[in-house]
């Protein structure tokens, strides 16, 4: 059983997700909180969490700072963000203070489901139209900073590789990034496949999540 703990402001969304949510015979809902503070209080007390379902606009603690406080003091537990907003200040900050995953409301509740097995799994989850926003709005138009080489070197990356990591971030498609490195697409390719064997991802996103969690935090 995977244990849940729901955090919304709204008291029928609570219910809703608890109802919902609750009927996959994988997951128990042990507890919901109106808000992020209210959830860390829960866990202090007891309360088992594997994963937490937190909404990202709520009085007192918001689920940015929510998230903070819950994985720094219980790392263990995935965090996944499930809101209305796709702002790209909430997207950053959730995923730099350590949500496993950014889900929009308007999916359906077998893909809510479906999101929480996959995060309780260690695996990221990115709502689609999120993660086309994703790529892009890390550093746009910015230049690496002075110790981005030696963070990703400091990971098993070639100074090379490290260079297309920083344009993946930067929003550069294969295609882009071979004529900005003056190689072919398929030379980008094998650095991409590479890149993501070394660091064990799956796919250019989480590429553009890692460096927004390892460079830029």
């Amino acid at each position: 059983m995977i244990s849940v703990l729901i955090v919304d402001d709204d008291p029928f969304i609570r219910e809703s997700l608890k109802l919902l949510v609750g009927m996959d015979p994988d997951i128990e809902i042990t507890g919901a909180a109106a808000h992020g503070g209210e959830a860390l209080d829960l866990l202090e007390g007891g309360l088992a969490a594997d994963v937490v379902l937190m909404d990202i606009r709520m009085p007192v603690c918001d689920g940015v700072e929510g998230t903070l406080r819950i994985r720094e003091k219980y790392p263990d537990i995935r965090v996944l963000m499930l809101t209305t907003f796709d702002d790209e200040d909430y997207i950053a900050e959730a995923l730099r203070n350590g949500a496993s995953g950014y889900l929009l409301k308007n999916i359906p509740p077998d893909r809510i489901i479906q999101g929480i097995k996959t995060v309780h799994d260690g695996n990221m989850l990115i709502h689609p139209d999120i993660a086309r926003k994703l790529t892009g709005m890390l550093r746009p138009g910015a230049q690496p900073a002075p110790q981005t080489p030696a963070k990703l070197e400091a990971f098993g990356l070639t100074p090379a590789e490290c260079n297309i990591v920083t344009l993946i971030a930067d929003g550069l498609s294969n295609k882009e990034i071979a004529g900005r490195l003056f190689l072919s697409e398929g030379t980008v390719k094998n650095y991409v496949t590479d890149i993501l064997g070394k660091l064990s991802l799956r796919d250019r996103t989480q590429i553009a999540i890692f460096y927004l969690k390892k460079v830029q935090s």
